[in-house]
């Protein structure tokens, strides 16, 4: 058990290290350099090579233990908290200065670094109508590929892979896909179905990466033509993207980049629902005028996706999503849950240089 002053010290480090944070975040260069490209390249492979053998979710255990031994303390202690709260509150900053520090050391100070389209050095904006002609483009993209696995048009695809085998192909995407960019090199491969699917289907989450343990945690009960791009967009996040718009795009990149024709339908159909959300939002009427020339089957496995959400949705999902979207916020990622749907910018920028 720690002693008092060195509960005390801890605590005290707790506004010093958020000063220190702060402070680092003016820095993107030197936090790119010496630690998402340096030390956070040690740690997370490390990690990785210790848990990714395993065939559950070990962050996830940890979570659950973590919690019931807080609830058991609470009921425990219930008295002492009440004799002496003031140290009761001592002990909950000690505990998250603990937190603090060991989130930042082991990746969240990737949500400072230098942000991916300079890095790939392509734009971040688009125009309406450079939107437009990427997305006839890749509506016929989609449709192409739709009837090549279907052979019929009104047909939804149906991902004949396990989980497992969607994990193995992500992984083996990426070997092929950090040939054209190393930056997007991804070893000591950690994908896995989270424990806490359900908790996540009812949040509204496809998947998160416990940063504890460089796990990535697809959400295994969303539809399976999705489970690709969300298995590659959480293996972006262990490379060391935080940028939510930024995992994204890398998920669309290493899925489009596969030569497995079902992983290129679930990545150019993803990208598409993103693209035709942000023109429905400016131009309902070019939306409806684009939607209509999307195969029906197309629009039978975005219905499936719809369907799947609208099962799992409750009360407390906006709050949790409004939660998370703070976090996002505090963590430099100004447009919190909206900055998913940033990604459309770097689909536009990045085929302008590589067309369709």
């Amino acid at each position: 058990m720690m002693n008092n002053k060195l509960k005390n010290a801890i605590a005290l480090l707790l506004p010093l290290q958020i000063i220190l944070v702060k402070w680092l975040a003016n820095y993107p260069a030197l936090i790119e350099e010496y630690y998402s490209n340096g030390l956070y390249q040690y740690t997370s492979k490390f990690f990785r090579f210790v848990l990714g053998w395993v065939p559950f979710s070990v962050g996830d255990i940890l979570y659950a233990s973590l919690i019931t031994l807080a609830i058991r303390y609470l009921i425990i202690k219930r008295k002492h908290i009440k004799q002496k709260p003031l140290l009761f509150l001592r002990n909950i900053v000690v505990v998250l200065s603990i937190a603090y520090f060991t989130f930042h050391f082991s990746w969240g100070l990737n949500y400072y670094r230098e942000p991916l389209y300079k890095t790939l050095k392509i734009k971040e904006k688009h125009s309406l109508d450079e939107l437009e002609t990427f997305v006839t483009a890749l509506i016929a993209k989609t449709n192409t590929i739709h009837a090549t696995i279907t052979k019929d048009s009104t047909t939804a695809v149906v991902i004949p892979y396990t989980k497992s085998e969607i994990f193995d192909i992500t992984t083996k995407g990426y070997v092929e896909l950090q040939k054209k960019y190393p930056l997007l090199d991804y070893r000591n491969s950690s994908l896995k179905t989270s424990l806490f699917s359900s908790g996540l289907s009812y949040a509204g989450y496809g998947g998160y990466l416990n940063p504890f343990t460089n796990e990535a945690q697809v959400n295994g009960k969303i539809p399976l033509y999705r489970f690709p791009v969300v298995a590659g967009h959480e293996a972006g996040h262990q490379i060391g993207y935080s940028a939510e718009n930024e995992t994204n795009f890398i998920g669309y990149l290493v899925t489009a980049n596969n030569p497995d024709v079902y992983f290129k339908y679930a990545a150019y159909s993803y990208a598409l629902s993103y693209c035709l959300s942000d023109i429905r939002y400016n131009d309902p009427e070019l939306f409806n005028a684009l939607y209509s020339k999307l195969n029906v089957g197309v629009k039978k496995n975005y219905q499936e996706l719809s369907t799947f959400w609208n099962n799992y949705e409750n009360p407390m999902e906006p709050v949790l999503k409004s939660v998370y979207s703070t976090f996002l916020k505090a963590n430099n990622q100004a447009d919190g849950m909206k900055s998913y749907s940033r990604i459309v910018s770097l689909l536009v920028a990045y085929h302008q240089e590589n067309p369709l």
